[in-house]
């Protein structure tokens, strides 16, 4: 890969990320409600998920779910069901003031909430499906390719999502009003709900 064309595969990954999704939702409301460390583990989670629908996409199996409909139907309800119960979840989370040093927070939990986000989205797949191979060189080697553009797409990822969610932890930390609270729950759940119901009436990628 080539300067120019992995300078390329850059702009392509910073447009990408930089467009809100599922991704930026669970990173703002997880920096929110307890901080940056916290929502870290979820963005790792979503770079996981990432590393897994690349190496779908290189073994192939991205064209399964671009020519079947029953494939891609299953995963993409699966995907809004998903979403759409997060967001009910969060709806629901009590009202109680913020504490973003709280040692309750399950982490593992967070970081297997990231990996679901991102990886029940076939659209997802489809997309890197038919954006990767053109910024790989089919006559060159292709192990070291697909690593660049993993490293690539996962550091300019985690950079975006790094932002979101600590723009909005350094606003939760004036989120110690129940009712503020409250509305901060509804906000981001209705987000999930509605990312959820996006996903589920969506059509196939062109």
């Amino acid at each position: 890969m080539t300067l120019a064309v992995w300078l390329g595969f850059l702009v392509a990954a910073i447009v990408i990320a930089v467009t809100p999704g599922p991704g930026a939702v669970i990173s703002m409301s997880t920096g929110m409600r307890h901080g940056y460390w916290a929502a870290l583990t979820a963005i790792l989670g979503l770079q996981t998920a990432l590393l897994i629908q690349l190496a779908i996409v290189g073994m192939g199996l991205g064209a399964l779910l671009s020519t079947s409909e029953t494939a891609f139907l299953a995963v993409k309800f699966f995907g809004a069901a998903y979403l759409v119960w997060l967001g009910i979840q969060k709806w629901r989370t009590p009202a109680a003031p913020l504490d973003v040093d709280a040692p309750g927070v399950r982490r593992k939990g967070l970081f297997i909430q990231g990996v679901l986000v991102n990886l029940t989205n076939p659209k997802a797949i489809i997309f890197m499906g038919a954006l990767v191979p053109q910024f790989v060189n089919p006559g060159a080697e292709q192990l070291p390719q697909y690593l660049l553009v993993a490293l690539t797409m996962c550091g300019t990822d985690i950079a975006v999502m790094s932002c979101y969610a600590l723009a909005a932890s350094r606003l939760g930390r004036w989120l110690r009003d129940p009712k503020a609270v409250r509305k901060q729950n509804r906000l981001f759940g209705g987000l999930f709900v509605s990312a959820g119901a996006l996903l589920a009436v969506s059509s196939r990628p062109g």
